[in-house]
């Protein structure tokens, strides 16, 4: 429980957060000396899957600077950081979805608007503490997360970039993409890796400057108060920049300044400056993931170092990604809890959408629509789901989905925050013989290899809307038992049955391998009609022993066009169904990257923190 003591309207700072935070037993200070190579990372994702507390390094070695983690490790934490803002910060983007009530209800939402006053960005403040001291990258705590990264990265940065066009704060983008600092060809303190993604601004104010054949100039704050960060991954509606929003999150105007033409968040711990040249790339990466799997090496834009800034006493916040959950689903938590209905007001008909972040978030998109198209037709079939699953597919970081589940639910008691409930309305009501509806040849997330290239795979629509189709089995019925090739079977939830089968070796094998299984149960389809969907994996055990773990193997495994087969399927003019079981090959392919597995020697290494003397004794207990 997160007890409130009196606390300032905003931060100026980061170090004034922890502090903070540390008054009222939230943060825990490391004073051992800590090895930035594995071991904070290490000791990191220890704490946070204890849901522990915000860590302060006190001791990092190879740099003078001070690094914290976990800052957000919580919603519960998030939320304390941001108490005194959350309110204000939910009215205004109510407000902005609905301006009708501000004109109704002028002196209820008169605090909203004394809020809003903190969204101006205040340009040249007096005070600039983040150009203190010019310094280098090999000066900063240089931080590799997984045994198989390429070098040190920046985890939690905030890119600034303008628009060469229009340039200045107002049309400015601030997102949040991974940073190289080493490895690779980069050459140290001069360069650094830019790795961001698709649907990006970034990407647009990039496309601009090489238009021109100019290079694109880019600012990297690292640090500052908390609202900067979470600004850096909020997906705004159109027309409101980050750094407005910051400034009313934070309770504290957005300070910036211009040093040799790039923009500076006087705020800020931490500013790296330099420019990104039309048509250099270096490789960047592996990188640890947030889909639990390295993201290989890829060329990504060369950023050239201009200058390296830092306050005095600055503190280098990370954190660390991995198979999730980790710290970046609070986030997500966070901003749900700030935007509310923002994302469905957008989309006409839809009520509600959930990215499954234990699926990797991208890879799985569960939503609720709206059927209102012929309410004159006795027959409940899908109609306007369809339209509405069309939308999702193209706005903004929805389109990265993979696997959309979409139905109706006329009750309105059906959320896809209770993602297993969900799954099971779906199951129930799925008819795979008219619901299955593939993307084939399109673009997915960048960091998901389970397609044909980079960005490149295939989305497939499951929308479903009607009767009851069938009640879920709850156990594993004879039909899937003592198989050939097949075997190990088991239940991941009602409805779904794991198979395990050899390793995946070619897709040609693996036509022949799921010829083989449909000849067994071509005809045993009344006998498997409660188990619409069987997995096909390497372990069965593990991925039915949790449902995380079902959710995790299936949608981060699978490229729908190639991976989803049939028991009797069928295709007429161009609609596939199946009038069996559908099949997911969730296997792991040759192309696919490497899950990230922690480093068993680093493990024993950091007990030291944890045992008795230790910095962190208490703090998971």
């Amino acid at each position: 429980m997160l007890h409130r003591t009196f606390a300032p309207m905003s931060y100026t700072s980061l170090e004034e957060c922890l502090l903070d935070l540390e008054k009222n037993g939230h943060l825990v200070r490391i004073k051992e000396e800590v090895d930035p190579y594995l071991e904070m990372a290490a000791i990191h994702l220890r704490v946070h899957e204890a849901g522990g507390p915000a860590l302060l390094y006190e001791n990092v070695k190879g740099t003078k600077y001070r690094a914290a983690s976990n800052i957000f490790g919580s919603l519960e934490r998030s939320k304390f950081i941001f108490r005194d803002t959350l309110a204000s910060v939910r009215k205004l983007i109510e407000l902005k979805n609905d301006p009708v009530k501000a004109i109704k209800q002028p002196f209820k939402n008169f605090n909203a608007g004394l809020a809003a006053l903190k969204a101006l960005p205040l340009k040249n403040p007096l005070s600039k503490p983040v150009l203190a001291n010019e310094i280098n990258i090999a000066d900063l705590p240089l931080i590799h997360h997984w045994p198989m990264d390429g070098g040190a990265f920046v985890t939690l940065p905030q890119v600034y970039t303008e628009d060469i066009d229009q340039p200045g704060i107002m049309k400015a983008n601030l997102g949040m993409y991974r940073i190289q600092l080493t490895g690779n060809e980069y050459e140290l303190n001069k360069e650094i890796g830019l790795h961001y993604q698709l649907h990006r601004g970034i990407g647009i104010h990039q496309s601009k400057a090489n238009k021109k054949g100019l290079p694109l100039k880019v600012s990297c704050f690292v640090g500052g108060p908390p609202s900067h960060t979470l600004s850096a991954v909020m997906p705004l509606p159109e027309g409101i920049s980050e750094m407005t929003f910051a400034g009313v999150l934070g309770g504290r105007r957005f300070r910036y300044s211009y040093n040799d033409g790039f923009c500076i968040s006087t705020d800020a711990d931490f500013v790296i400056t330099g420019e990104v040249y039309p048509g250099e790339n270096k490789p960047e990466g592996p990188f640890g993931d947030h889909l639990g799997y390295y993201s290989l090496q890829h060329p990504f834009p060369l950023m050239k170092v201009r200058k390296v800034y830092a306050r005095k006493n600055a503190i280098w916040p990370f954190t660390v990604v991995g198979r999730p959950p980790q710290e970046d689903t609070s986030f997500g938590k966070l901003i749900h809890e700030i935007t509310g209905d923002a994302i469905p007001q957008e989309i006409p008909g839809l009520k509600e959408v959930h990215a499954v972040d234990a699926a990797g978030v991208h890879p799985l998109l569960l939503a609720i629509g709206s059927e209102r198209y012929t309410p004159y037709m006795p027959a409940k079939q899908p109609a306007e789901i369809l339209t509405i699953a069309n939308h999702i597919l193209g706005t903004g970081q929805l389109s990265l989905a993979k696997f959309l589940f979409i139905t109706a639910d006329d009750t309105n008691r059906l959320t896809t925050h209770d993602v297993r409930g969900f799954m099971e309305y779906m199951l129930q009501h799925i008819d795979l013989t008219r619901d299955v509806h593939f993307y084939t040849n399109t673009t997915i997330d960048t960091l998901d290899y389970s397609g044909t290239g980079l960005n490149s795979g295939s989305k497939v629509v499951f929308a479903a809307y009607g009767d009851v189709k069938r009640e879920l089995c709850k156990q594993v019925p004879d039909a899937l038992k003592n198989l050939q090739q097949f075997e190990n079977a088991q239940l991941c939830m009602p409805g779904v049955v794991s198979l395990q089968t050899k390793p995946f070796l070619s897709y040609n094998e693996a036509h022949r391998e799921m010829e083989a299984l449909n000849e067994q149960l071509k005809d045993k389809a009344a006998e498997l009609q409660q188990t619409p969907f069987i997995i096909i994996c390497d372990d069965s055990s593990f991925t039915s022993n949790a449902f995380n773990n079902y959710l995790w193997v299936t949608y981060t495994r699978c490229n729908p066009s190639h991976d989803i087969y049939g028991i009797n399927s069928y295709t007429i003019n161009k609609h596939w169904g199946c009038n069996g079981p559908l099949l997911m090959d969730a296997r792991i392919k040759p192309h696919h990257a490497p899950p990230v597995q922690k480093d068993p020697f680093i493990e024993k290494k950091i007990d030291r923190l944890f045992e008795k003397g230790g910095s962190l004794y208490n703090a998971i207990k």
